[in-house]
């Protein structure tokens, strides 16, 4: 299993879910502290199914036995309570009654969590080979809608600064034209929480056929997206109240394009930094000039 929160696993896994299997995740999820003094059979009763469902709910999110499920529901609990921001006590629901700063500090929890998830299980040698594709690419597409639409514009704002031939695609027919003009000597980047977004798994596959380079930037390793990609960085997301889904993920994500970004500027130093030379001084050369003294 990932080094990562059992409880962002069976988050992850619940859609895929049905039936009894579904209920004894969204149970465990409502209070996973309780579960951990049930036994297998108890659960099953809480859940009104049996002691058999739960054996097969743990092996249907990748754990060995119940057993396995407690250990890691156990080992989340104290590393929550070892750390400052990620304390057991705060939980991730926000009531209207809350004050601002325990909003602060469920946010804060939340974000950081989900950062440090991501680089537990980050998967070096798939960065690596992420990088060194965009490095040498002749041309690099970027592909996301909705909230992974923002993240794909900023993606391309990072790597063009850099001197990549990037464009993020937001819009489904225009990405799947893009994708048809693609060669093998291209990279097509899919960003999407779930991983089933049909607007860019179209396009993607589409990146695929015609021998692009794939990577693939979702929290589901099992997802169509992932499938259909030569290269996957998954992500974590821990959610709030009002937070939920890719918002939730948008940091952790945010991160990974951010170490992509970054080592792709190593492997291509030469050519980065010449493109920061010429561009440093626009920014500074658009603000606007303070009146202080005049």
């Amino acid at each position: 299993m990932p080094s990562t929160d059992v409880t962002t696993l069976i988050r992850t896994e619940l859609p895929r879910l049905a039936g009894s299997l579904r209920k004894v995740g969204e149970l465990i999820l409502e209070d996973p502290a309780a579960v951990t003094h049930c036994s297998a059979a108890e659960l099953g009763r809480r859940t009104g199914t049996s002691q058999a469902t739960v054996t097969r709910f743990c092996r249907a999110i990748g754990l060995d036995s119940y057993q396995h499920l407690l250990i890691e529901l156990a080992h989340e609990r104290g590393r929550g309570e070892s750390s400052e921001w990620g304390s057991a006590e705060i939980g991730p629901d926000i009531s209207p009654d809350d004050s601002l700063e325990r909003v602060v500090q469920v946010v804060g929890s939340a974000d950081l969590r989900a950062i440090q998830q991501t680089i537990d299980r980050i998967d070096l040698d798939a960065v690596e080979r992420a990088a060194q594709a965009v490095a040498r690419a002749r041309r690099v597409d970027v592909y996301g809608v909705g909230g992974s639409g923002a993240v794909a514009q900023e993606t391309e704002t990072r790597l063009f600064r850099i001197g990549c031939a990037v464009r993020g695609w937001t819009e489904v027919h225009a990405a799947t034209t893009s994708a048809a003009l693609l060669t093998p000597a291209d990279v097509a980047i899919g960003i999407s929480h779930s991983g089933a977004t049909r607007e860019t798994i179209e396009p993607f596959e589409l990146a695929k056929e015609r021998g692009a380079t794939t990577v693939a930037l979702t929290a589901d390793p099992r997802s169509p997206l992932a499938r259909a990609a030569d290269v996957r960085l998954i992500s974590s997301s821990s959610e709030t109240s009002f937070r939920t889904g890719s918002i939730g993920a948008r940091h952790s994500v945010l991160m990974l394009i951010d170490c992509l970004y970054v080592r792709v500027g190593q492997l291509s130093y030469q050519r980065a930094s010449a493109s920061l030379a010429l561009t440093d001084h626009i920014a500074g050369a658009h603000a606007v000039k303070s009146r202080r003294g005049r």
